[in-house]
């Protein structure tokens, strides 16, 4: 069985910095491509950032210059580097990942979700 857990959310003050990670366990053959979502009250959920095993990054144009994804593909993590928060991204950051666990036996997972509080 596979999870991802997310961690590192929290309460800041605007124009600060927040650091999300995300580990996947389980049964895993392989990990594809990782990403952050988020969803703020009211709204549908959004894409953030993704990065491929590869390491190409696609990021919304929301947060580009701001937001840095990295992974780990020894450990199984995915890490969102949040820098000059601002208040509207408040939300509730999920982490996602197209994980296999034999071959041709792939799916997509989501963590429990993680809230981000910015403050004005």
């Amino acid at each position: 069985q596979v999870q991802l857990v997310e961690s590192g959310g929290g309460l800041v003050q605007a124009g600060g910095s927040l650091r999300l990670s995300c580990a996947a366990s389980g049964s895993i053959f392989s990990i594809g491509t990782m990403g952050w979502y988020r969803q703020a009250p009211g709204k549908q959920r959004e894409l953030v950032a993704t990065i491929t095993s590869g390491g190409t990054t696609n990021y919304a144009d929301s947060v580009k210059g701001r937001f840095t994804i990295s992974r780990d593909n020894a450990k199984n993590t995915v890490a969102l580097q949040m820098n000059s928060l601002k208040p509207e991204d408040t939300a509730v950051y999920y982490c996602n990942a197209r994980i296999c666990a034999r071959v041709l036996d792939c799916d997509n997972y989501w963590g429990q979700g993680t809230q981000v509080t910015v403050s004005s």
